[in-house]
């Protein structure tokens, strides 16, 4: 029996090759094995405040670059999250059976509340609930998460627990962790630490052409001056490294790793290997986003038909739950 898996990713811009290699190629993959929906999660954004000016053409952005990296409409379910208005009900209704004091606790809304004082708003409060709601709304029995995701997962599992136990029912799953049979991914980003993002700065988008790539790459942190043999690797250079893993063949990564444990390594020409190996994977995908991106009519109906299929799950998920809580008047 085929699972049910769901991910999501914010349209707050690009989707940079940390996108990429964490997930999407992986997603490509399972489209055949499971019955997948894909979401780019236009309400989420909101927390921050997006411009109006570039909220529809980020939203375009993101679906292009789904499609573009071979997400297929016909074979997933692909759609807006704003496109479903099932989901705004039922977050109303989570809200519900959500507390301040374990939202508060969230490793996310602190981290938030730090790097942004002046926008505590609820929706930030309250994020986790609305992540829970984009996956009990489908009933997904997996989600994709990154390590910095998974206590918004483990959330997800209390609250519907709670759900169940609040109504003596036995109707959402528990959803687990879909880590593709590996340790959860994370990329890091270009800048010597943490993970690349789109609010750190520090990444690669695949829709950045040659010039802006190499450039890029050129500028990552790594040691200054000589490497002593068999000395253990700062940060930044096992971030190159790792990145370097999921670009290049065996034999360079291989290479470069027994230049640097005997003291030789160039950093310079490393960097120089690992642009050109990652531009042979996101200039093929840059071109078909460029084409996607014109086409107004083909996402327009990419649009309409995800909302449809989208709709028809989260309709059914409402009405149930709308039907244990008491509702009559449905």
């Amino acid at each position: 029996m085929k699972e049910i898996v769901l991910s999501g990713i914010r349209s707050t811009g690009n989707l940079h090759i940390g996108n990429y290699f964490g997930a999407l190629r992986n997603f490509i993959k399972m489209q055949d094995e499971n019955d997948c929906f894909f979401f780019i999660a236009d309400l989420h954004s909101l927390t921050t405040h997006p411009d109006p000016l570039n909220f529809h053409e980020n939203v375009k952005t993101v679906l292009s670059e789904y499609l573009a990296s071979g997400l297929d409409p016909e074979k997933s379910v692909i759609f807006v999250q704003s496109t479903v208005p099932e989901v705004s009900e039922l977050y109303t209704l989570m809200n519900m059976w959500s507390y301040v004091g374990e939202l508060e606790r969230t490793s996310s809304f602190k981290e938030k509340v730090r790097k942004h004082p002046n926008n505590v708003n609820a929706g930030l409060l309250t994020y986790p609930v609305l992540m829970a709601t984009d996956i009990l709304i489908h009933r997904a029995n997996r989600v994709p998460v990154g390590k910095d995701q998974e206590q918004h997962l483990e959330m997800a599992r209390v609250f519907a627990r709670r759900f169940n136990s609040l109504y003596n029912v036995d109707f959402f799953p528990e959803p687990s962790a879909y880590n593709f049979g590996t340790e959860l991914v994370k990329v890091p980003g270009l800048d010597g630490s943490g993970k690349m993002g789109k609010s750190e700065g520090n990444g690669i988008y695949l829709a950045d052409d040659e010039k802006t790539i190499r450039k890029k790459v050129m500028k990552a942190v790594t040691d200054s001056g000589t490497v002593d043999a068999g000395a253990t690797m700062s940060e930044p250079v096992q971030n190159l490294f790792t990145i370097l893993q999921l670009v290049s063949s065996n034999e360079v990564v291989q290479f470069y790793m027994e230049k640097y444990r005997a003291g030789e390594i160039r950093y310079g020409d490393m960097k120089k290997q690992l642009a050109d190996d990652i531009c042979k994977v996101t200039l093929p995908i840059r071109e078909r986003i460029l084409e996607i991106k014109d086409n107004e009519k083909y996402l327009n109906e990419t649009v309409k038909y995800g909302a449809e299929k989208a709709r028809k799950s989260a309709s059914k998920t409402l009405a149930e739950v709308k039907k244990i809580m008491g509702f009559k008047w449905n």
